[in-house]
């Protein structure tokens, strides 16, 4: 009885709040449905145009499953003034059947978590939605201060850095077999997704976060943590790129093997 008692007062995590926007009234009786029968959603609300949704998203809206094709305005003109306000700001999940490569790039320009091509099955959404359940606890996770280990101290009493330096045999293996194993990985970094931002970088043709984020279908704020753990274990260099203004290009490629 009191195991029972325990698990009814534990507290339930709060539901990620969904705006839908698309100006088809059917599409978005069916995708508000969609997003209310996936665990750990909630509908906040619908729209159907860009105007309107513009006015909803600040209302406790964590993610916004847009359009392209809006009455009013674009849907690429609804992201461009989301980055504009100032505050924080739901994410985005597009969708949409446009998909010629203007919209597509402006669209993935701005930052969104996911580009879904309509129509589309509900498990296709859901698991869009519970991949991007999965990146925002990692995300959060991984922003919490971790506990330095005592090697971790020394290592930083020493050297001023508690970069983990990796033997050249570690090295040798992680360029051949791509990304670490899993027992190495800090807290809030997946396996999976490890190993497709490995496999979207080469050793010779240098890459953006932002090329790596696209190619993996992820935010470039977790493309930018997986590519630094990499830095960080010898899997990958990182170089710069100095224009004639601005702030110089971070380029990641993979480190080659000893043998090479």
């Amino acid at each position: 009885m009191s195991h029972s008692t325990e698990e009814s007062v534990r507290p339930a995590a709060t539901p990620i709040r969904v705006l839908v926007v698309d100006d088809d009234r059917g599409a978005r009786a069916l995708h508000s449905g969609f997003v209310a029968e996936t665990p750990g959603f909630s509908l906040a609300g619908t729209a159907s145009t860009g105007e309107a949704a513009l006015a909803q998203s600040m209302n406790g809206v964590d993610l916004i499953l847009l359009d392209m094709r809006l009455p009013d305005i674009s849907g690429v003109e609804v992201l461009h003034r989301l980055r504009t306000l100032g505050a924080r700001v739901p994410d985005v999940l597009v969708i949409s059947s446009s998909r010629d490569q203007t919209t597509v790039r402006q669209a993935l320009a701005a930052h969104v978590v996911g580009y879904l091509i309509k129509p589309f099955t509900q498990a296709a959404l859901q698991e869009r939605l519970d991949l991007y359940s999965a990146e925002r606890r990692a995300s959060s996770e991984s922003d919490r201060e971790r506990p330095l280990a005592q090697g971790e101290i020394d290592r930083l009493l020493a050297t001023g850095s508690i970069r983990q330096h990796a033997s050249p045999r570690s090295h040798s293996s992680a360029g051949r077999t791509g990304a670490p194993p899993p027992a190495s990985l800090p807290k809030g970094l997946a396996q999976v997704t490890l190993e497709r931002v490995v496999a979207a970088l080469d050793p010779v043709i240098p890459a953006t976060a932002l090329d790596v984020a696209e190619a993996c279908d992820i935010s470039r704020a977790t493309a930018r943590r997986y590519l630094d753990h990499l830095v960080e274990t010898g899997v990958i260099d990182l170089a710069h790129r100095y224009g004639k203004r601005g702030r110089p290009q971070v380029l990641y490629r993979l480190s080659p093997s000893p043998e090479r």
